[in-house]
């Protein structure tokens, strides 16, 4: 794929299951990210605060940013990111979690690029 038609754009997926060992430090983590925010409004510094105490998922999703997993990655620029965390049910050895049942997928969404 190296015709000037194939695009410049990477799309990364990358799913993560994370064990919260301690919640609170996972809060308090998060609490002091917030604080150290100088952009981030009262209104929502106040929101936030709020919603990383009542809820582990907000505190990890507040302390993760995909900005800090390429921002040292040579030769790219980070267009666009979103991402978000939520409370699961979690087996490790059900077939459930294959981590390659998506490889079909993305072969398929891979081959629409250009």
């Amino acid at each position: 794929m190296s015709t000037p038609e194939t695009s410049r754009f990477v799309r990364l997926r990358v799913e993560l299951v994370l064990e919260v060992e301690d919640a609170g430090e996972v809060a308090k983590a998060a609490l002091r990210r917030i604080a150290e925010d100088p952009e981030l409004p009262d209104e929502e510094r106040t929101h936030a605060e709020a919603a990383v105490t009542e809820d582990t998922a907000e505190a990890v999703a507040y302390l993760v940013d995909p900005f800090d997993l390429v921002s040292e990655v040579p030769g790219i620029e980070l267009q666009q990111a979103s991402w978000s965390s939520e409370r699961i049910s979690y087996d490790p050895d059900s077939p459930e979690w294959d981590l390659d049942e998506d490889d079909d997928e993305g072969d398929e969404e891979e081959d629409g690029i250009g």
